[in-house]
């Protein structure tokens, strides 16, 4: 059985952000989705609410989040948990996804998406915690891979191993982050196809693609550049195992237009012809 055989196909979407609103409620474009970061709605802010509200009008949405922290020692939050189920019920998002991440210890909160060790004691403690991450939320639950920038010297497996292990045990599903896997492959120094061969792709519910900066020794993850050539060519790879998933382009620094962000986000379409076998 393909395990995503049931999530909905959406197409091209973007990240919505408030830089382009005023193009957006003046043209209302005709774009397949956007993804909204969760905690930007979850508090009751009436202005957001109502642009949002707006954009569902027109648009599917689909709910990505940054402040989980599913990877912390500490117990799960469920009153973070209820705000985000109660946001679910608003947006009709038909998954829900975070990062394979942890962020916060007892009293302090980073704000960052912070790498875990690679350790099955690591792995089989998320996956519990995403098993009831998704039950809680009663809808497809995801967890997206990290740019990596540096490693634990306890880890006992690779980060695909480590990946896999986590939403096969827990039965949830991948953010799939080609970008990610690209920069960390150049930081890490292993090769990015064998990460993405290695992963139980029919549980893939959603594909990010971003820009990054090249650093020379190392790249940085910035959100603020086109895609590259090479994620392309591994998006043009992955697109069909995959069962061809919905694909989101993540812009959130150096802003371009709406227009020429969607007009960047509308390359994937054309790898998608070249290669569609769905």
């Amino acid at each position: 059985m393909i395990k995503n055989a049931s999530i909905p196909r959406l197409g091209i979407g973007i990240g919505l952000r408030p830089v382009h609103y005023p193009e957006i409620f003046e043209n209302w474009p005709a774009i397949d989705w956007f993804e909204i970061i969760s905690e930007n709605f979850m508090f009751g802010r009436k202005r957001a609410l109502k642009n949002l509200e707006r954009i569902l009008e027109r648009y599917p949405v689909v709910q990505h989040g940054v402040s989980l922290s599913i990877g912390s020692s500490e117990p799960l939050d469920f009153e973070y948990l209820k705000k985000l189920k109660q946001l679910a019920k608003l947006t009709k998002t038909p998954w829900i996804s975070d990062h394979l991440c942890w962020g916060r210890v007892p009293g302090a909160n980073f704000h960052e998406l912070l790498p875990l060790p690679f350790r099955k004691d690591v792995a089989d403690f998320v996956a519990e915690k995403a098993r009831i991450v998704q039950d809680y939320l009663e809808i497809p639950f995801a967890l997206e891979n990290l740019s990596a920038y540096a490693s634990f010297s306890c880890d006992e497996m690779s980060e695909w191993e480590f990946y896999a292990r986590v939403v096969e045990k827990a039965d949830i599903y991948m953010m799939l982050d080609i970008n990610n896997v690209y920069v960390s492959s150049r930081n890490s120094g292993f090769s990015p196809e064998a990460y993405l061969s290695n992963l139980p792709l029919d549980r893939v519910l959603q594909i990010h693609l971003a820009g990054h900066t090249d650093c020379g020794e190392y790249l940085l993850d910035t959100h603020d550049h086109p895609v590259c050539d090479k994620v392309w060519e591994l998006y043009a790879k992955v697109y069909p195992k995959t069962g061809c998933v919905s694909t989101l382009l993540e812009w959130d620094e150096k802003f371009l237009s709406f227009d020429e962000t969607w007009k960047e986000a509308l390359k994937a379409k054309a790898f998608q012809r070249e290669i569609l076998t769905c």
